[in-house]
This record gives structure tokens, sequence and C-alpha cells, in this order.
């Protein structure tokens, strides 16, 4: 029976009658992609069909919505446990003997004192109670996390438990199909599986049967899921891994005053072919790349007494600080670029430095007869200079030691370095310990740890004599290039021939009968009146980012 649109219903003239594929064909119109809105002109910017929601600020809505304004069951979610933070003193570690305070603290004004006090006083440590049961990342967070599951057991889940009997059960039914009805004796798949007749029953549960209270029945359901109850739930969550931290908290650290790599020098003997005078020495380190000094001078003394007797008048009293003979430098960059260089200084005598060098170069202790009368009007010079001039130095000659080759595996003692003679002889020209020492040098700053090294001893023989009155930084750093790279620059410098035997070494965690840089004694320091090893200050060549703990 056909109807007619006279014959149809009001409320069917209100349906609309468009299909579903008419729909699709409207959307991709109008939300196409963007290929199809291309081949279209662009006549319009293809529309999201949803928007994304932003999460709500946490913080924000806690600071605007106050605990006291909503009451309710989950208040205790926004406020903070009212006993989390705890104020802890911590006792202030105090590396040298005598605190590290200006001399006249006295007569400062109190509000000096009170600034100085941050060096002396304890710290107070803020430490949240609860901070180990947030979300935040931090790698003792995660740490803990770890040492927590070390004692769970190995959960077994229902889920696990299905999917294996699901494999057991695919496995079985593998079996029964390979396995033809022919051969079994009763022609059954059912009796080539299981022996019936020899198979034991179940064990009859007691009581299944038996009417039990409700009460009964949730009391033993409790006592039951309680029985082998992890004691830490959380613990069986995996930690949060680094990459997908929502949150990251690092736990400072107590400020303590920077310390790099740190290797100990000690000087052992300064010898020349002819001896007239006192000689005194400078050491300090060089980085060329940087072309900055990076720390201070050391100051040595390897004089005889006989030589420095010739001083006496200008140093009636001698503190034992000036006697260190061993250094401890620090290193927070270590590389490939690190230069130890040794100066040589002399008592200010008249005339130009060419003069005052020339006997040690011309010289040797075995003609000492043959120049005595010679060698007996220096010494005459060098005794009236040190009587009037005993205060004041002149530069003498130096050298430089390129550190990679005393830590790297390819540099020990146990071959040669082509800046110093080792203690064995017969290593070739200058020319030649550089072409070995060139293809030593290919090495990055990986290989520069100055931290753990074999100890070496050097004897040092290739010293040049400064030219002019001084040795000014451009030049020195022009140097210390030529000695990674052979070039004829070096090859100019006139050579002054001495002996310096030295120990390089890492130097000890807490090495006793110590100096700091501000000349005070570290612990231990068992004796006040041993020879002291000085600590010498380092000028990194980069800023270092840490608090001063400690006045200087």
């Amino acid at each position: 029976m056909t109807s007619t649109a006279s014959e149809r219903r009001a409320f069917a003239h209100k349906i609309n009658r468009t299909v579903a594929a008419e729909v699709r064909k409207q959307v991709s119109r109008d939300y196409g992609s963007p290929q199809l809105t291309k081949k279209r002109g662009g006549a319009h910017q293809p529309l999201p069909l949803t928007e994304v929601v932003e999460p709500v600020d946490f913080e924000e809505y806690v600071s605007s919505h106050a605990p006291g304004v909503e009451p309710g069951p989950l208040r205790q979610l926004i406020e903070f446990p009212q006993d989390d933070l705890e104020l802890l003193p911590l006792d202030k570690e105090c590396i040298t003997l005598e605190p590290p305070l200006p001399e006249e603290e006295d007569s400062l004004d109190p509000r000096v004192r009170d600034a100085l006090s941050v060096y002396t006083d304890d710290w107070l440590v803020i430490q949240r109670k609860y901070q180990r049961y947030s979300s935040t990342y931090s790698p003792q967070s995660s740490e803990r996390q770890r040492e927590r599951q070390r004692g769970l057991h190995k959960q077994t889940f229902e889920l696990d438990e299905t999917a294996a009997a699901e494999r057991q059960d695919d496995q079985d039914d593998a079996k029964r199909r390979s396995v033809s009805l022919d051969e079994t004796p009763r022609g059954s798949w059912a009796s080539s599986i299981f022996d019936l007749k020899n198979s034991s029953p179940d064990a009859i549960l007691p009581s299944v049967l038996e009417r039990a209270a409700a009460e009964d029945m949730d009391r033993r359901n409790t006592e039951a899921r309680l029985q082998g109850r992890h004691s830490d739930l959380l613990g069986l969550y995996p930690p949060p891994d680094e990459d997908e931290a929502v949150e990251r908290c690092a736990v400072p650290e107590v400020p303590k005053e920077h310390c790099g790599q740190r290797i100990m020098v000690k000087c052992l003997s300064l010898k020349f072919e002819i001896e007239i005078e006192p000689i005194f020495g400078t050491i300090a380190l060089y980085d060329v790349k940087e072309k900055k000094k990076i720390s201070e001078n050391f100051y040595f003394d390897l004089n005889s007494d006989q030589m420095k007797g010739m001083l006496k008048p200008h140093t009636p009293h001698i503190a034992i600080s000036t006697l260190a003979r061993s250094a401890i430098f620090s290193i927070t960059y270590p590389s490939a670029d690190i230069f130890l260089v040794i100066k040589l200084e002399k008592v200010l005598q008249q005339g130009d430095i060419g003069e005052c060098c020339e006997p040690y170069m011309v010289m040797k202790e075995s003609d000492s007869s043959k120049h005595k009368e010679k060698l007996e009007k220096l010494r005459l010079q060098a005794d009236q200079s040190c009587s009037r001039l005993g205060r004041f130095r002149m530069p003498f000659a130096w050298t430089a030691i390129h550190l990679l080759n005393i830590v790297s595996s390819v540099g020990g003692l146990d071959r040669s370095d082509p800046d110093s003679d080792s203690e064995r002889k017969g290593l070739g020209t200058w020319n030649d310990r550089k072409k070995k020492g060139l293809e030593r040098m290919s090495v990055g700053d990986d290989m520069c740890n100055f931290a753990t090294f074999r100890p070496a001893t050097l004897t040092v023989t290739n010293f040049f004599k400064q030219e002019g009155d001084r040795l000014s930084d451009e030049d020195l750093y022009k140097y210390l290039a030529d000695m990674r790279r052979p070039s004829s620059v070096l090859r100019r410098l006139r050579p002054v021939t001495a002996q310096l035997k030295i120990d390089i070494s890492p130097a000890p965690d807490s090495p006793h009968y110590c100096l700091s840089p501000e000349l005070l004694h570290v612990k231990p320091y068992p004796d006040l009146r041993v020879r002291p090893t000085k600590e010498v200050l380092e000028f990194p060549a980069r800023s270092v980012y840490t608090p001063h703990t400690n006045y200087r």
C-alpha cells in the first residue's frame, strides 16, 4: 500500500531524510585534509573538530580556594601536613685549625661582624618529612623505590594465569589433534590423554555445604585477605623514569667550597754546573687554549744553607710557611692544554740579563780549576749584590712541563717526556723527543684525568734563558703552543744547563701538614714545626657557580 504526501502525518514532514553518505561528503568537504584544501585553492583553513581543554592549574586553584572555604572529606588533600617541615641544626665543619676570619675582627663595625658570622655559624637545614611520598622525581626517591622493591615478592595476577592457561590449552589441543584415533586402543582421543582408571579424585572440601552466617563469612574473608599482604603496597609501582618525570625535585646539598681535581708537586733538588749564588723558583699552571694563568704562584727555595746564609741580613726571621717544597694544585677543567710553568729567579744584579746568565751557560763544574779565578770573582760580586739588593729579584730562566704526558696512559715513569729528561739517559736530541711527543698529543680531553694517574719522578733539564726584562704572557703562550708541535720558535732560545728533580702525583684526600692558600693549618696538622705543604689557590678558566663558604 503506497502512501502519498497528503496521507503523511504532520511530524513526518519535519524528519530530515539526509542519508549517512551525504553527511560524510559534507564533513569531508568542510573539514578536509590539507591536500584537498590545497587543491581547492586554499579558500579556507580546516577547522578542528574538537578544541583542546587546558588542564587546571593546581597551584592557582589552591591559592584561590582557601582550605577553610571548602570543607569536606577531600580537604586534607589540599592542606599541607602541620608537621611536614623540620628545622635541623647542622654543625658547620671547619677544615682548618683556626677559623678563617680577618685578624682585626674585634675592631670591625658590628654590622660587618654580623656579616662575617655567615662563615662561622652553623647550618640550619629545612627538611620535609613527607617529601618521600610525593610524585616528584629525584635520584634519591628513585633509589629508595628500588630499595623498597628488593624485598617484595613477585606478584602473579589472574590475568597472567589466564594467559598462561590459554597457552597451555592451545598446546594440549594441538597435542590431541596430533594423536590419531586409530592409535588409541579404544578409539577415543580422551583415553589417549587422560588415564581415567589410574587418576586420583580431588580432595573433598570440608564444610562446603554447611550453612554459615554472612557475618562469619565476611570475617573469614577479611582475615584471608590480610594473610600475605604486602606491607608497602605503593612499593609495587615501578620507579618513575627520569625522562618521563612530570616534576623534578633535587634535594640541595650542604654548601661547601669548590675543589677541582688535585695534583701534588714536590720539588726535590735543583742543581747547576756552578754554584755562585742563591736561585729561587716559582711554579704555576697555565691554560694555553684559554690563554690564562689558572693558579697562583708557588714559591720554593732549594738552596743550600751556605747560599741561604748570603741573604741572612735581609731575612732575620724565616716563617715556616716559606720552607714549603710541596704544593697542591686544583684543576677544575682538566684539558690537554695545561702546562706546569717553572720560572727561576736570582738576586738582582747590575747589568743585562744575558751577561748575568752567561756564566751558567759556558762554565762547568769540571772546569772549576780552569776558571777558578773567574768563579771567585763571580762569587764576590754575588755576595755584594746579596748584601745590598738581597730583597729584590730578577728573572733568570724558565721551562714548562706538559701535564698530559704525565697523567695520560701514554706518559708515565717508563716513557720520556718531551719537556723533560727522564732519569734514563740516551733519549735523543730535543727535536727527536719533540717528534715522539707529537705522536702522543693526538688525544682528547677525556684522557685528562688528574685525579688518578701513576706518580712520576722527572728530572727537568730543558731550561731556557729568559730574554729581555720580562717574559710576556703572549710570548709564553706561543712557546707553550710550540712545545706541543715542533717548530723553529724554541730553537731560537738559548738553553741553560740545570737539573730540577720533581715528583708529580695525585694529591691525597687528607694530606698532613698542609697550609691553605690563606696559610691556615688544615686538619690534620699534628706538629706545627714540620715543613708544610701549601695549597695553591686556583683561578678557574671559566666561572664556577658555587657559594663561597670560607672567608678569603
